[in-house]
């Protein structure tokens, strides 16, 4: 299995909660796969400590073979990982166009005022490459619009789209689809299937619709451990993960 990413016995306490508590986590270059699981279950918790937001009490997280635990975020983030919160987090005073143009530079802008990043960095061939992106989901006749004025898919689209235009070798996504409609859902679907087909994405998702769409792997975690892993058929037949998420009460 070539791997992209391998955590070994990661926790993170918060005084006496365990809140991951030993997490030992394989994804292959090329998954896509979803982490699922009840509130609490550790699923950001597990996302933070990846990317450096917090720093593990225990364990290790290596990307590619190389151990990155305890890295600053913008180290990780230039290994080769992008994340998406589950938060848009896009400049709304910024147009669509100038977000994905902000997003393609910002790896090795020096200035952190992303108009001031982007003056006179712009090359034809970002420009040619952002608007692909944003033709990718429906965002073209928007280019010129005021992020803010977005709807709230659009501009979940628009984020993710921005978390992949430094090529990342993996990109964490954290609830894709919250507050979207059974429609835009779908179109997120066939987003990130596509992206799969060029970089590994992982996924939290609460929704098991979205999930059975396009996961080949499932992680389920459960207060701060993993509970079970494996395909939707293998998950949706294991009693434990009917008791602790599917529906059943624990």
């Amino acid at each position: 299995m070539d791997l992209i990413l391998e955590t070994r016995g990661l926790k993170k306490h918060f005084g006496a909660l365990a809140a991951v508590d030993g997490i030992d986590l394989k994804v292959a270059k090329g998954e896509l796969r979803c982490i699922i699981g009840p509130n609490g279950a550790g699923k950001t918790t597990l996302f933070n400590l990846i990317t450096g937001h917090l720093k593990a009490s225990a364990g290790k997280v290596f990307l590619k073979g190389q151990d990155i635990t305890g890295m600053p975020v913008h180290e990780i983030a230039g290994k080769g990982i992008g994340r998406k919160f589950q938060i848009p987090s896009i400049f709304d005073d910024l147009t669509v166009s100038e977000n994905m143009l902000a997003a393609m530079i910002r790896r090795t802008a020096t200035d952190t005022n992303p108009l001031k990043a982007m003056f006179g960095r712009i090359s034809s061939e970002q420009e040619e490459t952002a608007r692909k992106m944003l033709g990718s989901v429906g965002l073209t006749e928007k280019a010129n619009l005021m992020a803010k004025h977005l709807s709230h898919g659009e501009k979940q689209w628009l984020e993710i789209i921005m978390s992949v235009s430094g090529e990342p070798d993996l990109i964490l996504l954290d609830e894709p689809t919250a507050g979207m409609t059974m429609q835009e859902a779908d179109t997120t679907a066939n987003l990130l299937e596509s992206l799969a087909q060029r970089t590994t994405v992982i996924v939290i998702e609460h929704d098991i619709r979205f999930v059975k769409k396009i996961a080949k792997l499932i992680t389920v975690l459960d207060r701060g451990r993993v509970l079970a892993e494996g395909s939707v058929s293998e998950i949706e037949n294991m009693e434990s993960v009917v008791d602790a998420y599917l529906g059943r009460g624990r």
